[in-house]
């Protein structure tokens, strides 16, 4: 009889061959290296307001939220830190799902659906990839940031509906989205735009998010999606919309009705975390100028280098092969970062991703120089 997984040595053999095996690395809790590959943008996951919020929750509710949001798992914490969030950002209201991933996957399968169109920029996020899947609309995949090629897609098709969706700030090429120009053409073409904030919520202008600085704040055709889980340092993800919108997806958002709420320590130390970027508007210009310094520190190291528009910079080297023993290197010399290759970047762009951080000192930008010149001597595996 022959066995049912006999193809997975096969497969696995052939991602060995490519440089696309992975493998997990767990961490201690600090193991010395500069740490320039989380998501923690400003520093927060362990500042003590945050953790001793936490704490404080954990001991209050217990370590879980015991069930779905629609039968024990909202408490008040959640409560006030979706309207906390929803008044940070400008929009009505918001819905706190227990992952930035679930969050894009309820938003968009419950706005559309057979019948609808979904528009998608070539680069947006896994997440909203699967969420276009997830709700079995018509998908038209675009060119990257083009708002003309997102308008022919719009008005060349029949469709009920129609939604636009976006990363803002790009989670690989750290780049910004034309937010006004698509959502100009949204608006014309009777469609809703979808951004998903999660690399510019604490990053840009003044934390708000880019579409807080593009003017579309608490535009009734315009839905924010986010994760707690970078800047504001915990875990979970939100939906930031118009008050029906949030009241529809309560009732249609699978990934909220059947999923068991976001623990309440964590919507504690979310909250603890947004009221200290409300409080210090100077933390999203710091990270900002770290990533500045670090594109200029991968330059300098003779590597080219993208123009961050937030945390994220992308040093693109090419083949899988050269991408993780750039890694290594890196890792060698006491700094981490990043490795990605495909599927997660089209082939032949397989790269270092370096996120900065608001809390990094002059001596942690100069070690990542040092770092980066490694990486051009290291030979490839």
């Amino acid at each position: 009889m022959s066995d049912p997984l006999g193809w997975l040595a096969h497969h696995a053999a052939a991602r060995r061959t490519a440089g696309l095996r992975r493998s997990l690395n767990p961490r201690p809790a600090a193991d010395g290296l500069l740490d320039l590959a989380s998501n923690d943008y400003l520093g927060l996951a362990r500042h003590p307001s945050v953790v001793a919020a936490a704490a404080a929750a954990a001991r209050e509710w217990g370590a879980g939220s015991t069930g779905s949001r629609l039968v024990t798992g909202s408490t008040e914490l959640h409560a006030g830190l979706e309207d906390a969030l929803a008044a940070f950002v400008g929009t009505e209201s918001g819905l706190v799902f227990s992952s930035g991933y679930l969050a894009n996957l309820g938003a968009v399968a419950a706005l559309a659906g057979p019948g609808d169109l979904v528009v998608s920029d070539a680069m947006s996020h896994a997440s909203l990839v699967d969420a276009c899947r997830l709700s079995r609309a018509d998908v038209a995949v675009v060119p990257h940031a083009d708002p003309a090629a997102v308008d022919a897609a719009l008005c060349g098709r029949s469709w009920r509906r129609a939604l636009v969706v976006t990363d803002s700030v790009f989670s690989v090429d750290g780049d910004l989205a034309p937010l006004a120009e698509l959502h100009a053409v949204a608006r014309r073409r009777g469609a809703l735009l979808l951004v998903d904030e999660a690399h510019a919520i604490g990053v840009v202008a003044d934390g708000r998010g880019a579409v807080h600085q593009a003017g579309l704040a608490g535009e009734r055709d315009v839905v924010v999606t986010a994760t707690l889980s970078k800047s504001l340092g915990s875990q979970g993800g939100v939906v930031l919309a118009a008050r029906d919108v949030v009241d529809h997806l309560v009732d249609a958002a699978r990934p909220f009705i059947f999923d068991t709420g976001l623990a309440p320590m964590c919507a504690a130390a979310a909250l603890a975390a947004l009221r200290l970027v409300a409080a210090d508007p100077d933390l999203p210009a710091a990270v900002r100028r770290r990533a500045r310094d670090l594109a200029g520190a991968a330059r300098d190291a003779g590597l080219p280098a993208t123009d961050p528009a937030g945390a994220v910079v992308s040093v693109v080297l090419g083949e899988p092969d050269r991408a993780v023993a750039g890694a290594a290197a890196c890792r060698g010399a006491g700094v981490r970062v990043g490795c990605f290759r495909p599927p997660s970047v089209p082939p032949g762009t397989s790269r270092l991703r370096l996120t900065a951080r608001a809390d990094l000192t002059d001596a942690d930008v100069a070690l990542a120089k040092a770092a980066l010149a490694t990486v051009r001597r290291a030979p490839s595996r």
